[in-house]
């Protein structure tokens, strides 16, 4: 990291510890399925804003299902990065969803997503100044003390970035998680993504980060257009993807895991099939670590005396 800015050494994860598993987003085309089968799947994470204000088959199916379920709650519409006001009333609605659902933790994005009153149903950047990341710390320690719980910030994937940033994206996430106390939902498809379209070493990125803040990696499908690569969570998750995602699991140890799928749904047990591949990377990051303790040079003990 450049500024010398750096993570304490020694510090909890935000939210309690409890290793999830895997899971899946939780999608209406799967409402009938899950109710009817209940699925052998470890989690649900559900797009909050689907349900905030809705009543009817879409609660009541969500209702049913977190009797059964952990739910993880995963916004769009924060906008912790805008320059306008907060929105109380959403932080409220917010709220009274993780109580009835006894969410595990609330997630959204380090992004803004419109301006003057103007939403862009888009998640667009944020400029990486010392003046954005003392802006959105700040809003961070409100929202988390209106949601009485920690707030968990995922990174999104980006087509665009605004010149003069002073840190790269790694350092101000870093930055954000160390001052605000938030945690980090490590989507490494986006990290790929971003990566090919910024043209940064998504290793190093991985690699920056403060591993003890990643309290979910996110895993999803993207589009190849040749010059660019665009996050469309409609098919399966790419080979590179999954390596990114090894390493990731390597340096962060059991972190809940989810598989996004949002366009070209396809059937429930396909989905499963495809969240099942996770369980290769992190049992081979798992058998690396563990030679690599075996091959460790043992270190010299100093001798007490008395």
């Amino acid at each position: 990291m450049s500024s010398g800015h750096h993570p304490p050494a020694a510090r909890s994860r935000p939210v309690p510890a409890a290793d999830l598993g895997l899971g899946v987003g939780l999608r209406s085309p799967h409402f009938a399925h899950v109710l009817s089968h209940w699925p052998e799947v470890e989690w649900f994470e559900i797009i909050s804003e689907n349900f905030m204000d809705s009543g009817g088959y879409p609660r009541h199916a969500l209702d049913r299902i977190a009797e059964r379920y952990p739910i993880v709650m995963h916004g769009v519409s924060l906008s912790v990065g805008s320059t306008d006001p907060l929105d109380f009333g959403y932080l409220d609605r917010l709220r009274r969803l993780a109580d009835a659902t006894r969410a595990r933790w609330v997630s959204d994005h380090v992004c803004w997503t419109g301006v003057a009153g103007l939403n862009t149903h888009d998640l667009l950047p944020v400029p990486f100044t010392e003046e954005s990341l003392a802006h959105v710390v700040r809003r961070v320690k409100v929202v988390q003390d209106v949601l009485e719980r920690p707030l968990v910030l995922e990174n999104p994937s980006t087509y665009a970035a605004f010149s003069g940033a002073a840190m790269s994206e790694w350092e101000f996430l870093a930055r954000l998680a160390t001052e605000s106390g938030c945690g980090l939902l490590l989507d490494v498809n986006n990290v790929y993504v971003s990566a090919f379209n910024h043209d940064f070493d998504p290793e190093e990125y991985v690699r920056a980060l403060p591993h003890d803040r990643v309290v979910q990696i996110h895993l999803a499908g993207h589009s190849d257009m040749g010059t660019h690569i665009v996050d469309t969570h409609d098919q399966p998750v790419a080979e590179p993807v999954w390596r990114l995602y090894e390493l990731a699991t390597s340096l962060t140890g059991p972190v809940p895991t989810l598989l996004e799928w949002d366009d070209h749904i396809p059937q429930f047990p396909e989905l499963l099939a495809e969240l099942d591949k996770a369980r290769r990377y992190t049992a081979v990051s798992d058998a690396e670590a563990r030679a690599e303790s075996r091959t460790a040079v043992p270190v010299a003990m100093p001798v007490r005396c008395g």
